[in-house]
């Protein structure tokens, strides 16, 4: 068993919690796990980026992206 945490929502995040909880048939709890799992990834990437353009590295658009990839 994990730690435990205790998170304070405000009503309208809270609500958005709940629906998407009843539209996957998951619990909140297993929403915001998802959730907490998926920042650090994201947050990463971000800062990835960013890094990159303060660099001025070459980029290319989503696109050009696509298009390499033949997407």
């Amino acid at each position: 068993m994990g730690t435990m945490l205790h998170v304070r929502l405000d009503p309208q995040l809270d609500k958005r919690l709940g629906s998407l909880a009843k539209e996957t048939r998951r619990s909140k709890s297993d929403c915001a796990r998802e959730a907490i799992l998926q920042y650090p990834e994201d947050r990463e990437d971000y800062l990835t980026g960013l890094a990159a353009v303060e660099r001025c590295e070459p980029t290319i658009t989503l696109e050009e992206l696509k298009r390499r990839l033949c997407l």
